[in-house]
């Protein structure tokens, strides 16, 4: 067995690579194939670690794969950002890089609908507070105030952060509501354009034009559109033509279209 010594002497992580003098010389070359070659053998070197690290977040609607990648891209940033004068192991300066590359990842592509960092936090604590607590409190979802005892939070927090469970994912428009036996989809309850608002435009933006028109045009305009008349009964309710009707209505409708026409332009 280990003693205490030795295990203060362990490095976090067994198979961490003594990179210390490829650091020290990688600072020293000049850009070129060389200096370049060096560099990829220390990403290389330390990608165990970085997939360790990605590997903590799985579960939470990214695969594996891609969080690999996002975490080899953190490494990468460490690697070219490290400054080995300063004495510090580049261990602890790359942790906590690749760990902020995935949770910036995380932040920028993963949630349906953007929320400010602080909301984040708190979601993640409800989040977390909830695991812990669904190991005394089974088979029911923990309490506001639980979680807010549980996680040192005000209940205006936890009421926060529990809203904010919900915008990480959106709703399909596809999915079934609850308690719905034939089908019926959130698509199905969401409104349309009512094609009606654009008649009433188009007869609040003709009013001042029809009353400017003479009573004869005004009467037979009404008995076509509203009275729903045929053009030869207004014609032998009138005493004209039929013909006479017929250039009357085109000539009132043209005259107002143009009207309506030049004032929108």
């Amino acid at each position: 067995m280990r003693t205490q010594a030795q295990a203060k002497k362990q490095h976090p992580h067994d198979d961490a690579p003594d990179t210390t003098e490829a650091f020290r010389k990688l600072a020293e070359l000049p850009d070129g194939p060389e200096r370049d070659a060096l560099r990829q053998e220390i990403v290389e070197a330390w990608l165990p670690m970085s997939e360790r690290l990605a590997g903590r977040f799985r579960g939470r609607g990214e695969s594996l794969e891609d969080l690999r990648q996002v975490a080899a891209l953190g490494l990468v940033k460490a690697v070219d950002r490290y400054d080995p004068a300063r004495g510090s192991a580049f261990e602890s300066y790359a942790v906590p890089t690749v760990t902020g590359e995935i949770k910036r990842h995380f932040r920028d592509h993963m949630w349906t609908l953007h929320v400010p960092r602080r909301v984040q936090d708190l979601r993640n604590r409800v989040r977390f507070a909830c695991q812990d607590l669904s190991q005394s409190v089974s088979g029911r979802m923990p309490t506001v105030a639980e979680i807010a005892e549980h996680a040192h939070m005000s209940h205006e927090d936890v009421l926060v952060g529990l809203e904010a469970l919900e915008s990480f994912t959106a709703l399909s428009l596809d999915a079934e509501l609850p308690g719905s036996e034939d089908g019926y989809a959130l698509r199905d309850a969401l409104g349309a354009p009512d094609p009606a608002l654009d008649v009433v435009i188009d007869r609040e933006a003709v009013k001042p034009r029809l009353q400017q028109l003479p009573e004869r045009e005004r009467t037979i305009l009404y008995m076509r559109f509203f009275g729903d008349m045929t053009q030869s009964r207004i014609a032998e309710q009138l005493g004209i033509s039929q013909m006479h009707v017929s250039r009357l209505i085109s000539r009132c409708c043209e005259k107002m279209r143009d009207q309506v026409l030049s004032e929108a332009a």
